[in-house]
Parts: C-alpha cells; structure tokens; sequence
C-alpha cells in the first residue's frame, strides 16, 4: 500500500490550498463588486420626480437614446432637460464648472494648476456671476429650473451620479450660475486673439520687425473676401475655432423651401460636447443639438426657423503693456493708479494649496503674472477680453432665438448674443440671412495685432459695435450663403473686425460643390458634409512636386502625389504622403529661421506663404532644397512606421478620429476601452475637417455635431453626432453613433420614436 504523508504534512498542504484559494479569490471577488457597482450606475430608465414641476413631464427614449420632452412650461422642460443631462453627462458638466472656475486641480493633482491659475486670473466665474445678476426673471427661471432637473438626479443617486464620482465623491449641488460658465468657456474658446498676441510677442523676443512684417503681412488682396492673413503657425493655439455652414433659398433646393447645413468643429472628446434632443412645449416645438450644462438648444430649429453659427474669426481681446510706477501701481492717462487685487487659493489634490495674487488694471487682470513673457523691465501684461465685459445678455439671446419665428425676430435676438462673436446663419421658409453676434471693440487706433501701450490711452477700447452695427446679410440676390470662416465682410467694412482670418479653401469647396446642381435636395447637402477634396492640396502640390525625382522610396512617393487631385480619401497614400511631407517642410524652414518648431494647423497657410511671396526669405532663395530634404525625412519616418512600399501606405492607418475620455485616457491599459476610436478620410483643409497636432496624425478636432435643416418640413431635417448620447463608458449609448457619424448616416428628430421607451418625470414638494 501507498504510504500516506504524515497528517502533519497533510494539514499544511491544506492550509496553503485554502489560502491560494483565498488570495486569488479576493482578487476576482474585487472586480466582480467593482463590475456590479459600475454596473449599478449605468442608468435606468424609469419614472423620477423633480421638485418645482407645474405638471408631469413626459420623456421618450428613442432607440439611439435620443429623448423627446413634452412639457407644460418652458421651465418644466428646461428641468427635465437638466435632469437628463445630468442623467448621461453628469461628470462631464462637472468637469466643464471645474475649469471653468480654476477647479481641476482637486481632483486632477498639480498637472492642471497651470489651467487653474489661467481661469482664476481671467475670473470667469465672478464675470458669470456679474451676468446671472443682470438677467431678467424669466430667463433666470429657466435657469433656476434647469438647475432644480440637474440636482433632482444628484440627490437621488449621490456617488452614481457617474461612475467617476465612485472615486471622487457626489458632486456639488448645480447652481444657475454653472450653466453661463459654458458661455465664458466658448467666449475664450472662440475669441483666442489674445493667445495669437502672445505668440506674436514671444516670437518678437527671436525676429527683427521686418521678419515678423513678412509672417504677418498688409492685405495684399483687399478686393478678395477670401483672403489669407494668418499664415503662421501659432504654437499657442495650435486649433483654431472653425465649423462649416451654408443655406441655399428655395430658388436653389429642390422644395422650393430654403435648406441649411451646419457642422460647428471642436475638439474630440468622450462623450461630444453635444447632446441631442427635441423638445414640445404647448405645441411649440424645438429640436437640435444641446450642450450639457445650457438649457437651451444651441443649434436647431423650431418648427419655424432653423439656425447654426461659425465662428467669426474677428478680434475680440487685446493685450495691453502697462508700466509700473515706483508705488507699486501703473500709469494711466491720468496718472498713476494701484492694480486692483484679489486672493484666490487653488486646492490641490495630493498637495498643499496654491495661493495666487491677481492684479487687475483698467484694461483687464494681468497675465504676466501666470506667463513668462519677453517684457521690458517695468512693465506688465494686462488683457482685456469682450466676452469676460459687463452686460453680457448672451442667454437673453439664445432663449429668444429659440423662439423667432422668422429671419426678421432672429436679427432682434442676434442683437442680444454678446457672447461670442460668432456668423448666425439663420432661415425661415422664405428667406436666409447670416448676422453677427457678439461685441466688437471700437478701438481708438491700431490693429489689435500686437500688445499695444496701455499707459497712454492710444489703443483704448471706447466702446463695443452690436447688432445691426456688425455684418448682416438678408435674404442675398444669389440666393446662397456661404462660411467657413474665411473674412465675413470687406476690408472697408465701417467696423473693424480683425486681420487674422482662415484661408479660404473649405468655402472655395463649399461654392463648387453647390454650383454643381440647379436646385439641391436635403441627401446633397448632407454628402458635401463628407467632402475630402483639399483645395490647398491643389494649390501646394505644383510648387511642392516640382523638385527633381530624388529616386528611391522618396521618389516613388513624389510620384503618387504627381497627378493627384487632392482628395484626402481615407485608403489612400498620398494624403499621408503630403501631410506629414508638409509638416516636415514647416518645419524645416521654422528651424532655419531660428524659431522653434512651431506646426499647428495653420501650417497649410504658412507654407502657401513662403512657396510663393516669402520662398525668397523664407527658404533662401529657393525652397527646392528643403523640399527635397524634408520628402527624405518624411519618407524614411513613414517607411519605419508602415513598410518601405509608399503604394500600401493608407491615410486612415495612422488617421485615426479618437473621442477619449478627459482624464481617463492618461491611464494605461483603459483609455483605449473607453471612448471610441473611428478611422477616417479628410484634413484640417477639408469640408470634412478632421484636424490632428504636428507630426501625431491622429484626427482630434472637427465636426462632432453635423445637421441639415430642411424648411419644407423641418421635421424632415437630420442630424448626427459622434459618438454618443451617453456619457458612461457601459452605458448602450456610449458609442452606438460612432459608425454612422463616420458615414453620415444621419436620424432625424420627429415626433415619433419607433421602439421608443417613455417614462414620466413627475412634481415633487
């Protein structure tokens, strides 16, 4: 017989089976509750209450988790439309307040006090608060209405409010307040000139004047309201605001009714910035895209009217050089004068806090304090910036544009839409028009190109330009309108408006296309969505391939893009080919000029530049030699990467459209699970606008949100956007658009909602 261990053994190996059973269950027993948990937060759906209800609220969830709200009252809608964003975007909204109001760094750590000190400085919460105590009661209803929805699903799911709040706690009650910080975040967001100044400074620190006069040249081309005068690439704001809209009247549409496309471009991001819904109010439709945070649909129609906006390009900030004086203030015309200040103390997660000292002048707080800049000694940096102003009635506006029912009413609300400056284009069934919100400045003299004196009241602001003072077209004899943010209004335009504007290629695209057809139908408009072809493509290719064959890889490259038309299809080598090939070029010339790399996405400007008028400074002479050398090195970077045959090379590769999580996607292994990564065709030149950062070809700026309204029947009108109404990662919504975005196939916003689940949000005391 087999001898059997001694029981003392016996026992030991038993005692180490359970304990491995043990140590290795707990592991899995850990994820499991971390999967149920997460699991427990993904919403359900189901009847809810929100106090201060006049009346049930009826909700419909269509298949894609689209809603449909059917309210008694505005206010009733604008809380249910609160209580489902926070229902799918909650961390999202919080995540916008936070950097909004220099927040980030208590649950981010010290990687974002740079961000944090910037809003502080700006104070866009002090001027959020300024606007919320100058609205009117009706408009401050809605917002206190909004705010009601929003906390209603807060106090109910507290921790679940979004599986981030797991690990950062529920998150603060929503103020009205909160919802104009949106406004001040798109304000900055789509002014941006004062960044353009800071570059311009820094770079006059490396350049003589005459060299910055040829980066920045005179309008040259005053008569073209296409004209180019940005053509260097900032490093400080490498993504410019763009977006694409155009309206055709019933001349040139196949109903005979007006139709309007509208694609605003932003930054990727998991989830979008938009949010899609259609709400009924006492038969009063309105349906488009939302933002989470705003009770108002941003971008939409109304059973009447339909409307979109691009972003103006006008500048609306400058930057002014302050001297000090001995006392520790700064001259003014007047005399000297002590900064205003105030302590802001910026908590830091993991760290001790931050105590920063903002000073502010007339202009503006100072920025110097938070940027290094090439400044003389004894002086300071103060910035002053329309949207942060008094009197912004920017939510006013919205509310009232969502009730116009014409172009004429539409014009009266533009008027009020202070914040930002931005080309509303707007149709009703008779008739389109395009009008500028926002404020201007009426500057008493200079261009706003550069920080100008501020000690001396030469450059002061002495007033705003609004309304019917700033560009306004109305119902225009070629029956088309037409923007991509290229100049909206002559060089002779009575206001100024600016110097810097896009080049002109997606508009130039946009007309072509629309000349191809006599009368268009709402399918068209939706495929010029999707246009790929580069008109700067078309105009750099002859200089750019007219270097000597370098033989080898790099000349079978030359090669592939001789002939080439310009079209950036996603499973073609040439868009890769001439992309990285310009980036390089860029490059190169920068470097010899002595500036540090600096390639954004107006390096298709710049290179158009220094190939025609600026080769002579720019390149030495002759820019075949640097062309030649950069194909080289774009070419053997290329070949590292995808193989050593050009002819296999595909743009979609390595051109990738990324909605990552804001802080997810900086932890390995689980920013790829979360989000959606969507190959696709385009560039930062095209209709299709897919922009990416230097020499990381990834697409992470364009059109989250497309839509083409149709004013024969406006419920016929559709919409998309990418990837998703859903903000939680499990959620069925998160990335169920993702594939239809890429194609365009796009839903529409009806009344009915086929498959659809309802549920009512009822009052509560």
């Amino acid at each position: 017989m087999p001898r059997r261990p001694p029981r003392r053994s016996r026992w030991r190996w038993h005692w180490l089976r359970r304990s491995l059973t043990v140590l290795l269950g707990l592991p899995v027993t850990l994820l499991l509750g971390i999967a149920a948990v997460l699991w427990w937060s993904v919403p359900r759906i189901g009847d809810a209450s929100i106090p201060g209800l006049s009346a049930p609220v009826s909700v419909t969830l269509d298949a894609d988790g689209v809603p449909r709200i059917r309210a008694r009252t505005e206010q009733d809608a604008a809380a249910a439309l609160g209580w489902l964003h926070a229902r799918d975007r909650m961390f999202q909204m919080d995540l916008m307040r936070r950097g909004a109001s220099g927040r980030l760094s208590e649950i981010a750590g010290a990687s974002t006090l740079r961000i944090d000190r910037l809003t502080r400085t700006l104070g866009l919460e002090r001027a959020a608060e300024a606007s919320l105590s100058a609205l009117s009661p009706e408009t401050r209803a809605i917002l206190d209405a909004y705010a009601r929805g929003v906390n209603a699903w807060i106090g109910a799911r507290r921790r679940l409010a979004a599986p981030e709040f797991l690990l950062l706690g529920p998150p603060e009650p929503w103020r009205p307040v909160d919802s104009l910080l949106w406004g001040k975040v798109m304000g900055l967001a789509l002014g941006g000139n004062y960044r353009t100044e800071l570059g311009r400074l820094r770079l006059s620190a490396a350049l003589p004047p005459e060299r910055l006069r040829e980066l920045w040249p005179e309008d040259r081309q005053a008569g073209r309201p296409e004209a180019s005068l940005l053509p260097f690439p900032n490093p400080a704001a490498p993504f410019a605001a763009a977006s694409n809209i155009w309206a055709v009247d019933g001349r040139h549409s196949a109903t005979g009714a007006p139709l309007l496309a509208s694609d605003p471009h932003l930054g990727y991001a998991f989830p979008p910035a938009f949010y899609l819904a259609r709400i009924e109010v006492a038969g009063h439709v309105v349906a488009g895209a939302t933002a989470p945070g705003v009770p108002l649909v941003l971008i939409g129609h109304n059973g009447r009217i339909a409307w979109g906006f691009t972003t103006t390009q006008a500048d609306s900030e400058d930057l002014f050089i302050e001297r000090l004086t001995p006392d520790g203030g700064y001259e003014t015309p007047d005399g000297p004068r002590p900064f205003v200040t105030r302590e802001e103390v910026i908590q830091v997660r993991g760290a001790d806090p931050v105590h920063l000292t903002v000073r502010e002048t007339r202009h503006g707080p100072v920025i110097s304090d938070i940027e290094s800049l090439p400044l003389s000694p004894g002086t300071v940096v103060a910035a002053a910036i329309a949207a942060l102003a008094p009197g912004d009635t920017a939510a006013e506006g919205l509310l009232d544009l969502t009730r116009a029912g014409d172009v004429a009413a539409a014009g009266i609300a533009a008027a009020k839409i202070t914040v930002p400056v931005q080309n509303l284009v707007v149709a009703d069934r008779e008739r389109i028009a395009l009008l500028v919100t926002g404020r201007i400045p009426i500057r008493r003299a200079g261009d706003g190109a550069m920080p100008a004196p501020g000690h001396d009241g030469s450059h002061d602001w002495l007033g705003f330009a609004t309304g019917n003072a700033l560009p306004r077209i109305v119902a225009p004899a070629s029956g088309r309108i037409v923007n991509a943010n290229e100049r909206v209004a002559p060089p002779d335009f009575p206001v100024f408006l600016g110097r810097d504007w896009f080049g002109d290629w997606r508009a130039r695209r946009i007309r072509q296309m629309l000349d191809t057809k006599e009368r268009h139908e709402l399918a068209d408009f939706a495929a010029m969505q999707m246009d790929v072809q580069s008109l700067l493509a078309a105009d750099l290719l002859p200089a750019m391939t007219a270097i000597p064959d370098p033989g080898g890889t790099a000349g079978e490259a030359l090669a592939l893009l001789r002939g080439w038309t310009g079209a950036m299809t996603p499973e073609a080598p040439q868009p890769l080919i001439f992309n990285a090939w310009l980036g390089n070029f860029v490059a190169a010339v920068l470097r010899r000029a002595g500036v540090a790399d600096g390639v954004g996405e107006t390096t298709g400007e710049f290179a158009r530049f220094v190939l025609g008028d600026g080769g002579g400074t720019w390149c030495g002479g002759d820019c075949g030699p640097l062309l030649s050398a950069s194909l080289t090195a774009t070419v053997g970077q290329l070949a590292a990467r995808l193989g050593g045959e050009p002819r296999l090379w595909r743009w979609d590769r390595l051109h990738v459209a990324t909605f990552a999580h804001p802080i997810l996607r900086f932890v390995p292994g689980l920013g790829r699970l979360i989000g959606a990564r969507v190959p696709v065709g385009g560039d930062f030149s095209t209709v299709n606008r897919q922009g990416f950062r230097g020499g990381d070809f990834t697409a992470i700026h364009g059109a989250s949100f497309r839509a083409v309204f149709d004013l024969s029947d406006l419920d016929r009108s559709t919409f998309v956007i990418g990837p998703g109404q859903s903000g939680h990662p499990l959620s069925a919504h998160a990335s169920d658009f993702a594939e239809r975005w890429r194609t365009n196939t796009m839903v529409t916003l009806g009344p009915e909602t086929p498959g659809g689940t309802e549920f009512t949000l009822n009052p509560r005391d």
